[in-house]
């Protein structure tokens, strides 16, 4: 029974990947994701810190504390993305702290198979323009709901950042965006796991509708202009110091 069950939805996953290279979705979408990061295991993966250094970081971030939420949405088109975080706060209590919001935008466009990054890297801004690099997508067979789509599972190693990410994406939405720099997948990528839990990124809501303004691009564009490439080693350079003095290198950046 379940592998017949499995062969169906092979079957309907191969429909569906043909759909999503010759009729992309033609509808217009905003979709809300609830990121939820763990500073606990963010550390507890690092294989440069020490345990005991762990330990005490785990005593001075367990419980509720450990946690933090945020909202990030993501708009869709046929043959276009456009991901940033969101206005609306996901929780009243910050313990304290204020959260500045800081610049970041990401643009694909699936038609010409280039993307459009705006973006604070350690204090200063950079537009990232190049070419769309796909992850190296392992795909699964197992299948759950996520914002009430049926969703099949793939897996992929971030070799850079030393991350083990699954996604979740919707096998009736062909659509090849999703939240963060995530897409390539034959269905919209509704869910993403990063490191078992490190950061967890939800879709909560989605709503179809049609776009006056929102994928509209600013004439003019604050930061320095560089290309993937360039912006990898930026990233390197800097895990690599973090590493040297064993301090967190995701302090300061973005996890994911």
């Amino acid at each position: 029974m379940r592998a017949s069950f499995i062969a169906i939805t092979l079957v309907f996953l191969s429909t569906c990947v043909g759909i999503g290279q010759q009729a992309p979705v033609q509808a217009e979408g905003k979709i809300r994701y609830l990121l939820t990061h763990n500073w606990t295991k963010k550390y507890a993966g690092l294989d440069y810190i020490s345990q005991q250094r762990k330990e005490r970081n785990a005593y001075m971030w367990g419980g509720s504390r450990s946690e933090w939420k945020e909202y990030a949405d993501l708009y869709i088109t046929p043959m276009a993305s456009k991901y940033e975080e969101s206005d609306e706060k996901a929780e009243d209590d910050d313990y304290g702290y204020s959260w500045r919001k800081e610049t970041f935008v990401l643009r694909k466009n699936f038609e010409t198979g280039m993307f459009k990054d705006h973006i604070e890297f350690l204090g200063k801004k950079y537009v990232i323009e190049d070419s769309i690099q796909v992850q190296d997508w392992k795909i699964l067979n197992d299948l759950k709901e996520v914002a009430g789509h049926v969703c099949m599972n793939a897996v992929w190693e971030d070799t850079l950042k030393q991350q083990t990410v699954e996604v979740w994406f919707a096998l009736d939405i062909p659509h090849s965006g999703g939240p963060e720099q995530l897409c390539g997948l034959p269905g919209l990528i509704l869910e993403a796991n990063i490191n078992n839990g490190a950061l967890l990124i939800e879709a909560q809501k989605i709503d179809w509708m049609t776009f006056t303004n929102e994928m509209d691009e600013p004439k003019k564009m604050k930061g320095k202009r560089i290309n993937e490439a360039a912006y990898n080693e930026l990233l390197k350079k800097h895990i690599e110091e973090k590493k040297k003095n064993e301090e967190p290198w995701f302090w300061g950046i973005r996890y994911f």
